[in-house]
């Protein structure tokens, strides 16, 4: 067998992968806000969805279209707990991302497809990780746990993922300790639509500023009220500058970030009780959860 025959396979595996990433990057951008650079795609038409950590808080934004133009965007909304950010600008000739979500397994081939001013680029992996639904550090609700072990730059964050088909199935972000993961399909679905309509995606509320603490000599966790939003829920409730709160509708309040980040979209308008300590007493006072209020 000559060397030629036994690098044909191997050639062939590097030619679809090519063509597997040449075909996403019609879809792909490259975003520049302030000092930051990354990745970008286009989800509907005018419409560009990226990763928001990697998004400056203010200032311009421009985005680098495949063929090398590039045009001024305008901040459509974001979602900072699933990592989501929508921008708008003035081409409606680009073509969308075909976005899925397809069966993976762990160990299976994955790409990223990124871009940069000169051009795509791209990574190979492989699925590390593929779970069920999560709630982010802070407090997002992503439809799948997907993590790729992959050597991506930080200016492809925001790019497209891709299985072995070249189905794109969500987009890549960096998580703690610069693990890759993938924002799914259907977060994005879910996330992007909510920022087109209304800017935002609503988060619960309950207008008290809260900082972790013991309680009684058993050093039961809870959290303190620290402060009190006049116009909040918290104050309309009841609620005092001291009060430690121990029990959210039953549940003992183990650490303060499971209290927050249970205050996502779906808690909005839900009645609850809280257990609390105030000058020794015990009380229950009952809370309906409000909205965040714009920033």
């Amino acid at each position: 067998m000559t060397d030629h025959a036994v690098l044909a396979p191997l050639r062939g595996v590097s030619q679809a992968l090519a063509a597997l990433v040449a075909g996403a990057a019609r879809s792909v951008v490259s975003i520049q806000s302030h000092r930051s650079r990354s990745s970008g795609f286009i989800w509907r038409p005018g419409l560009v969805v990226t990763a928001d950590e990697a998004l400056a808080e203010e200032g311009e934004i421009a985005v680098g279209l495949p063929g090398g133009d590039s045009v001024p965007a305008r901040l459509v909304g974001r979602d900072p707990t699933t990592d989501i950010a929508l921008l708008r600008i003035d081409r409606a000739d680009l073509s969308p991302a075909v976005l899925s979500s397809p069966k993976l397994a762990v160990g299976a081939l994955a790409a990223v497809t990124g871009a940069e001013e000169e051009g795509p680029t791209a990574a190979l992996g492989i699925v590390s990780r593929a779970g069920g639904p999560w709630r982010s550090m802070r407090g997002g609700e992503i439809d799948a746990r997907l993590e790729l072990a992959i050597p991506l730059s930080r200016r492809a964050e925001g790019g497209l993922a891709l299985d072995d088909a070249g189905h794109a199935f969500g987009m890549a972000v960096f998580g703690p300790r610069r693990r890759v993961l993938v924002i799914p399909s259907a977060t994005i679905e879910r996330v992007a639509a909510k920022l087109e309509t209304h800017g935002r995606v609503p988060r619960g509320y309950l207008g008290l500023g809260l900082q972790p603490v013991t309680v009684g000599s058993g050093k039961e966790p809870g959290a303190m009220v620290m402060s009190v939003d006049p116009e909040g829920p918290g104050a309309q409730a009841g609620l005092h500058q001291g009060d430690v709160i121990v029990a959210w509708d039953g549940e003992p309040i183990r650490h303060l970030h499971s209290l927050l980040r249970a205050l996502g979209p779906d808690s909005v308008g839900r009645k609850v009780t809280f257990d609390l300590r105030r000058a020794g007493d015990s009380r229950q006072i009952s809370l309906t959860i409000g909205e965040r209020p714009a920033a």
